[in-house]
């Protein structure tokens, strides 16, 4: 009977009449060395200072489902207390999927790519002295195409967590509903035999003022701002 044919066998067989064992390690760590300049060249870029707001995209290219204008990013970086800022503050750790993702854009589109933005929570970048990152590149005329996102999604309460320091009419209103609820709880009769609307009024007026002296105190301490101020401030006490 005539022998099956193993095609593993025979490509073996081909490539020892080609090229020999310690040739083909040699180009395979060529081929490797090459790819980890193009890394680390990415890498320097992503930690360097960049003042590009513009990249020549191939536009027939682009997935319009990640292209975001400035607007959009800014109101969801309000809305989640995040911030936008260059990518070379961001301390965290950036996975090879983002530097994959980049140079095959960078192949696709036949450009180098350059002023990365990171969007993500204050607590991931080095902030000077005044829970997910998405990693943008500036296309021109304040839009921006989302290259990669990583890490976990948000939590879902993070919007309603925030919400007081979104503004300062939000804090407000936050402050005195915590100073109506308070007021509820002096016991009747305390100022009184019984409390009147007017005594509840006063009532209602000192705890405002405690509360409020309370949350300013806390706010100045500890450098804190408002969303609005914060989104694309690279500053940790922007007042």
């Amino acid at each position: 009977m005539i022998a099956r044919t193993n095609v593993e066998e025979r490509l073996k067989k081909h490539r020892a009449q080609q090229i020999t064992e310690a040739n083909l390690l040699a180009e395979i760590k060529n081929i490797f060395d090459r790819e980890e300049k193009k890394d680390q060249a990415i890498l320097s870029r992503l930690h360097e200072e960049s003042q590009a707001e513009y990249n020549a995209f191939n536009l027939d290219l682009l997935d319009t489902d990640r292209i975001f204008h400035l607007d959009h990013i800014k109101a969801i970086c309000i809305d989640y207390r995040l911030r936008f800022l260059d990518s070379k503050l961001f301390k965290g750790a950036l996975p090879y999927e983002a530097i994959s993702k980049i140079k095959a854009l960078e192949k696709e589109h036949d450009l180098r790519l350059d002023g990365f933005k990171i969007m993500a929570p204050s607590k991931l970048f080095k902030l000077e002295n005044a829970d997910d990152p998405l990693l943008f590149a500036p296309i021109g005329n304040g839009y921006y195409y989302l290259i990669h996102k990583w890490g976990n999604d948000l939590s879902p309460f993070r919007k309603l967590a925030v919400l007081p320091l979104r503004n300062f009419e939000n804090l407000m209103v936050l402050t005195a509903l915590v100073s109506l609820i308070a007021s509820f709880f002096v016991p009747n009769g305390l100022l009184s035999l019984k409390t009147t609307g007017v005594q509840f009024f006063l009532i209602f007026l000192f705890m405002f003022k405690s509360v409020a002296a309370v949350v300013l105190y806390y706010g100045f301490a500890s450098g804190k701002n408002f969303n609005t101020a914060i989104w694309d401030s690279k500053y940790y006490n922007t007042l």
